[in-house]
């Protein structure tokens, strides 16, 4: 009787003992996973984080560019959604246009004729004694096929009487003061002022 006891005895011990065991792992990997999921809560809030602060770096170089834009416009002329801005010296065409892209445009291309009236009127207020302003207008890429600096077909044209007339020698292109504001084509290492524009968004 008193071995049954024993036995009975030992094994409620076993079964406490294995009982524990399984006890004292299951809380372990509940644990595992609580901090697995914690672990991945801060990933989420560490993620969410560093989008607010993209999204934010984003605002501020909106605003960055805005306030540069206002800047231009201030210095320069504001006429539909576009402000341009004479260069202060003169520059080869090349050299002008990256001039133009560093501030965040490019050369003045004239889409129409009140457009080029614009540019007209303000070059002649800025630099009365300066009669010849380069355009974002080439024929670099093809002969012939004269298109913005951005590369696209243009619309509208306004060349001057017996122009464009340089060939292969004459790649970019001048608005003409003297001429009313017609264009005409030029050597590209010349160096001649320039006027940037800038699209108002």
């Amino acid at each position: 009787e008193s071995s049954q006891a024993y036995m009975a005895q030992t094994g409620l011990t076993i079964f406490l003992l294995i009982s524990l065991l399984l006890l004292d792992q299951t809380i372990s990997q509940a644990s595992k996973l609580k901090a697995r999921k914690h672990s991945k809560r801060r990933v989420k809030e560490k993620d969410d984080l560093k989008t607010q602060i993209d999204k934010l770096w984003r605002e501020v170089n909106a605003l960055k560019e805005i306030q540069a834009l206002q800047t231009v416009c201030l210095r320069g002329t504001k006429a539909l959604k576009k402000c341009y801005l004479m260069s202060e010296g003169t520059k080869h065409f090349h050299e002008a246009n990256e001039d133009c892209i560093a501030k965040g445009g490019t050369l003045a291309i004239p889409r129409n004729n009140d457009e080029t009236n614009i540019l007209r009127d303000y070059s002649k207020q800025s630099v009365p004694q300066v009669s010849e302003f380069w355009l974002g207008v080439t024929d670099m890429v093809s002969e012939g096929r004269f298109v913005d600096v951005n590369g696209m077909a243009l619309q509208y044209f306004n060349w001057d009487r017996a122009q464009p007339n340089g060939g292969k020698r004459e790649n970019c292109v001048f608005l003409s003061q003297s001429s009313q504001g017609k264009w005409v084509d030029e050597v590209c290492r010349t160096a001649k002022r320039y006027i940037c524009e800038f699209l108002i968004p």
